[in-house]
């Protein structure tokens, strides 16, 4: 059995969990998510604990076992708790502000950058150098950061661009350091 797939998802409080021909919808304060499950998984509740089998040992049944239970664990987090990215902007006269329902971002491009986030993504601005990705749909919470640290991905020699709260950007020695030892002339 798989490790991961076998541990039970324990249901938090205020979370109510139905299955229904194939189709699992989880609903909490912060909101409801559903998803259709595969044939060969099985879902069942029991004692405020979601228990997932599958009916056969084949390979690509195991790898859908433990997905699908990691999947459905963090539709069971996102209702209760929700989920967070937080972002940072490096450099002179890099930042991003609320323009009405879009996000706009000044990345040292000779534009500006509007981005509008989809639906059920809630962003949020403390500074202008700092970005709050939230949502209860983990998956869309990551694809989103991604696409915003897209917009200028931080580069290796000054560190400059979007990078992820906490992310170490490995650094590059600069041109000087390169030629320092060597004779001119």
């Amino acid at each position: 059995m798989s490790r991961i797939g076998r541990k039970p998802i324990p249901i938090e409080k205020g979370v109510k969990v139905q299955i229904a021909d194939g189709n699992l919808k989880v609903a909490g304060s912060k909101g409801e998510l559903s998803a259709r499950i595969p044939a060969s998984i099985a879902v069942s509740i029991k004692d405020d604990l979601i228990v997932l089998s599958r009916s056969s040992d084949t390979k690509p049944e195991r790898a859908l076992h433990g997905t699908w239970r990691a999947l459905i664990n963090n539709m069971v987090r996102g209702v209760a708790q929700g989920f967070v990215r937080k972002l940072e902007i490096v450099g002179v006269g890099y930042k991003a502000e609320i323009k009405g329902k879009k996000i706009q971002f000044a990345l040292g491009y000779s534009h500006p950058i509007l981005f509008e986030p989809p639906a059920g993504i809630k962003i949020e601005i403390p500074l202008p150098t700092n970005i709050v990705v939230s949502g209860i749909d983990k998956q869309l919470v990551g694809q989103v950061a991604a696409k915003i640290r897209s917009f200028r991905p931080p580069e290796p020699y000054k560190g400059k661009g979007v990078k992820y709260e906490g992310e170490y950007i490995r650094r590059k020695a600069g041109k000087a350091a390169a030629t320092a030892g060597t004779k001119v002339g």
